[in-house]
Formats: C-alpha cells, structure tokens, sequence
C-alpha cells in the first residue's frame, strides 16, 4: 500500500512534513528527558509530562496521520510538531528559571490580587 503524502498543509509557511511519526517521537522523547530533571511535585513537570504522555501514545496507536490529527484534536500533524518545539524550548528554559523554587524574598501585598485595579463604571 503506497503512502499517501498531502500535497500542502494549507498553512502558509508550515511545509508538509514527511515522516511525522518519527518527529513527533523524538520531540515528545526530549521534552519528557527535559521535564524528568525537575521536582516531582512541580506543577509544569506534572501537567507537562501528562499531556506530553498522552500524546505520544496517540502518536504511538495511530499510523495513520488523519487519525492521528483527530485522536489529538489540536491541528495537523505539521501543528503538533511546532507545538512541541515549542514545548521543548519552554521545558529547557524552565529548568533555567526554576519557577518551583521559593522567592528570593516576600511578593509584595496585594501582588496577587485580581482584578490588579477597582475598575468602577463609567458615569453616564
């Protein structure tokens, strides 16, 4: 049975790619390894690492690129893959930041109000 390649994404800029599965792969391989060198409890590794799982085993289950897209439901393949490139940016400079480390000293009062300002209504 002869692979069926798309002839454009639709999207401009964003060539077809054509081995999908295998990038998917190894960028979902990547993210996890970045994830696993933070805190457990971490919010971002948890949440993270879950979506990241799941994907993969999507990825793994559907050789089918069509079903594949549908069983994610986040865009084309050619998406996911931006997606997760930027997911692994994201994850290599969390471990930089380390947002799960205590503040270097107290937040101010109120910082973490919302809304931020009393917005009163306008006088008619």
């Amino acid at each position: 049975m002869a692979k069926i390649i798309k002839a454009s994404t639709g999207l401009t800029g964003l060539a077809v790619s054509t081995n999908p599965h295998h990038t998917l792969c190894a960028l979902y391989g990547k993210i996890l390894r970045a994830v696993s060198k933070m805190p457990q409890d971490a919010s971002y590794r948890k949440y993270t690492e879950q979506l990241v799982k799941q994907r993969a085993d999507s990825v793994a289950q559907h050789k089918d690129i069509t079903a594949l897209e549908k069983a994610v439901g986040c865009g084309q393949v050619e998406e996911l893959i931006v997606q997760a490139e930027n997911e692994l940016i994201l994850a290599r400079k969390m471990l930089g930041w380390k947002p799960w480390e205590k503040l270097v000293q107290a937040a101010p009062a109120k910082q973490w109000d919302w809304p931020p300002a009393q917005i009163m209504e306008p006088k008619v």
